[in-house]
């Protein structure tokens, strides 16, 4: 095949965007996270005429990831501490610009329900990242700097809205059923490193790379 995707769903503090970042890396690939939101955020302020001449720049340049390399890797549009909201406008350019990414590129792409997005697709390889609670809470507070409390806090408040945005963006999906995934893996126990080694070999053997 031409290129793949890899997409990742994790839980707080499991280290999921770590092993994504890493993966990206060493296969010299481009990963995405939040500068899609940024650029869907940017996208679903404008009208819809100037979209369109937007989308059109875009896509006669070589698709939305020119655009994304140069973006923040803002936080912005999603924080830890804020209730889940309903935005399906926001979503619809959000899925655009992962599928347009499909089209166009090798890439890994971290969260924003990739992997329901990308479902039908034969060269995508779906990974969720988990890891028990102390491990989380462990990374939560040397990453973060924060309380072993507010580790804990914070963790059930992110899983909690990511469970919540899957459900809702997904049709009633459960985030972290693992039949929708390729692959489940355990960070703590496999570490973090050996996480991507076992990636890549599943892309080796799907004959992706």
């Amino acid at each position: 095949m031409e290129h793949f995707v890899i997409t990742f769903a994790r839980g707080f503090g499991s280290g999921g965007k770590e092993i994504a970042s890493k993966l990206a890396k060493e296969l010299n690939i481009h990963c995405y996270e939040n500068r899609i939101l940024t650029l869907a955020s940017q996208l679903s302020g404008l009208d819809e005429n100037l979209f369109m001449a937007v989308n059109e720049k875009t896509r006669s340049s070589g698709g939305f990831s020119n655009f994304l390399k140069g973006l923040p890797r803002s936080r912005q549009y999603i924080t830890r501490n804020e209730k889940f909201v309903s935005d399906d406008a926001l979503f619809a350019y959000q899925k655009d610009i992962i599928e347009n990414l499909a089209d166009t590129e090798s890439c890994v792409i971290v969260g924003k329900c990739a992997d329901w997005v990308l479902r039908d697709r034969e060269n995508v390889v779906s990974i969720y990242i988990e890891a028990p609670r102390s491990f989380c809470v462990q990374r939560t507070m040397e990453n973060m700097g924060v309380t072993e409390e507010t580790a804990h806090t914070t963790i059930a408040h992110a899983d909690k809205y990511r469970a919540e945005y899957y459900t809702h963006y997904t049709n009633g999906g459960q985030w972290t059923n693992p039949v929708n995934y390729d692959m489940t893996l355990n960070s703590e126990k496999i570490g973090v490193d050996n996480c991507v080694e076992l990636i890549k070999a599943y892309l080796q053997i799907k004959n992706l790379i």
